[in-house]
């Protein structure tokens, strides 16, 4: 997840698994290397930016100017935000996605290799509806094997 987030400049990078009516987080990487806070660890999917992800296939956010967050608690909060779905044969697993609270761009080199990645973190996930009791040590081992150098 690390080198995931080195190549942005978010601070953020996590994986969020669809548990019911929650997002809860698999693996998380905080770029100034802070506690993270507990409402990041599982988050309500009516709260969480992975709503839309997991809707309309993808959510890019750089700024406040997106409709979908009118009313959203977190509008003016996370002004960077970029995510992607995680599927497998049953559906709707999670999402990948890269975060932050000030505005900025991920490049579209970028974005592509996201989407990529996505492809391949599925399988390290549970079932839809299983909550994941092995966590970001599930991941971590595939990730160093699989990531191509960039």
């Amino acid at each position: 997840m690390r080198l995931l987030n080195d190549r942005v400049p978010h601070r953020f990078t996590a994986v969020y698994q669809l548990n019911g009516e929650l997002m809860r987080n698999i693996a998380i990487v905080d770029k100034a290397g802070k506690v993270i806070a507990d409402d990041l660890l599982t988050v309500p999917l009516a709260l969480s930016f992975c709503q839309f992800v997991l809707r309309d296939g993808l959510f890019r956010l750089e700024g406040n100017a997106d409709d979908r967050l009118e009313g959203h608690p977190y509008r003016g909060v996370v002004q960077s935000y970029v995510g992607v779905p995680l599927t497998l044969d049953a559906g709707l697993v999670g999402t990948f996605c890269h975060f932050d609270f000030p505005p900025m761009a991920l490049a579209d080199e970028e974005f592509s290799f996201m989407e990529e990645v996505a492809v391949e973190l599925p399988p390290y996930l549970s079932r839809p509806g299983a909550r994941s009791g092995s966590g970001t040590d599930s991941i971590r081992p595939h990730m160093r094997q699989q990531l191509p150098k960039g």
